[in-house]
């Protein structure tokens, strides 16, 4: 049995000034830019915004605009004529052909190359294009959604996003705030997906999280937001056994004393990491690399890896409860438990 498609889950207060948002500006005709971080849900509050919509019986497409090369995304779009290019033997109706009348969901949409925002631009502000090797202008009744986990305006600043399709796009902006700042919707988030796993993998019932699984999950970041979770639960529910309360959750599937190490660049340094970013999450998760890397190369004894990172064990010990790291075999800070003699 299948799994029933993800819903919009949770009751905290950022969350449901989201929804009020979204039903507010739903049922205008008007473009709207959804912001996020990724795995925060921008899909199912695209959707959301289409099936509040006079259009929810018409179309709703979606693309990834990073998904597809620059060469292909022009023609997914907007079509192409037989014989425009090698291979098109056949005219091809793109996607905003396809949903005329319903709705078009754009997902990273900061990706696109100038000239297919400039094609955009004047989708949105007369309805009108022409297919790739086409001579025809062809109308298009199609409401925009798009979405980006990218600041736009700084990108339109430095000239790498259209100004004057950034102004159309954010008719209104609607921004959904990550997990770490719903916390309240984490164990109605992990009861939901566990419950719909449970379903998927034929079982009758789901027993619940014990309360340290609780806790796990609550005092972790979650810096891949609803789809990290999501997919931490369905494994941890699907590594429990069927009538106990699930308790070992791993975070890290990859975490193993076994684990391939990164090559370092050409210049001996490590890549700088692409701005804007967040400077506490990216400390935060640069120092639980560090630990990880310091109990791998101690044998996973904490004693050998606080000197190793020139902590005295306490000093080492406090890391840990600091990030909520606990002992497990699940994964390799947890596995920091396995200390030798």
């Amino acid at each position: 049995m299948r799994n029933e498609p993800d819903r919009l889950v949770g009751e905290s207060p950022a969350f449901l000034q989201v929804l009020e948002s979204v039903s507010r500006v739903a049922p205008l005709e008007k473009p709207v830019l959804v912001v996020g971080e990724r795995g925060t849900g921008k899909e199912l509050i695209a959707a959301r915004l289409h099936y509040l919509s006079d259009r929810w019986e018409r179309e709703f497409l979606k693309l990834n605009c990073a998904a597809i090369s620059d060469n292909l995304i022009e023609s997914e779009l907007f079509g192409h004529e037989a014989g425009s290019f090698t291979g098109a033997s056949r005219t091809h109706h793109g996607r905003f052909e396809r949903a005329d009348g319903g709705t078009l969901f754009l997902d990273e949409v900061a990706t696109t190359s100038a000239l297919v925002q400039e094609k955009l631009l004047r989708v949105i502000e007369y309805g009108e294009f022409e297919r790739v090797g086409g001579r025809k202008t062809l109308q298009a009744d199609v409401r925009l959604i798009a979405a980006t986990n990218e600041d736009l305006p700084e990108l339109a600043a430095t000239d790498r996003f259209r100004h004057d399709l950034l102004d159309r796009l954010a008719f209104d902006v609607i921004t959904l705030p990550p997990l770490r700042e719903r916390p309240g919707d984490i164990p109605l988030l992990a009861e939901y997906f566990a419950v719909n796993m449970a379903k998927e993998l034929g079982r009758g019932f789901f027993p619940g999280f014990s309360s340290a699984a609780i806790e796990r999950l609550a005092t972790y970041r979650w810096p891949g937001n609803l789809r990290e979770l999501k997919n931490v639960v369905e494994r941890a529910v699907y590594r429990a056994p069927e009538e106990e309360a699930v308790d070992e959750i791993v975070l890290d599937p990859f975490a193993s004393p076994f684990r391939p190490q990164a090559q370092e660049d050409n210049g001996g340094r490590r890549q700088a990491p692409a701005l804007p970013l967040s400077l506490k999450d990216s400390v935060q998760e640069f120092e639980i690399e560090l630990i990880n890397q310091a109990l791998r190369e101690g044998r996973f004894n904490q004693r050998r890896a606080a000197e190793l990172l020139g902590l005295s064990y306490d000093q080492f010990r406090g890391y840990f409860k600091k990030y909520g790291l606990q002992r497990s075999d699940g994964g390799v800070a947890e596995a920091a438990g396995k200390e030798g003699a």
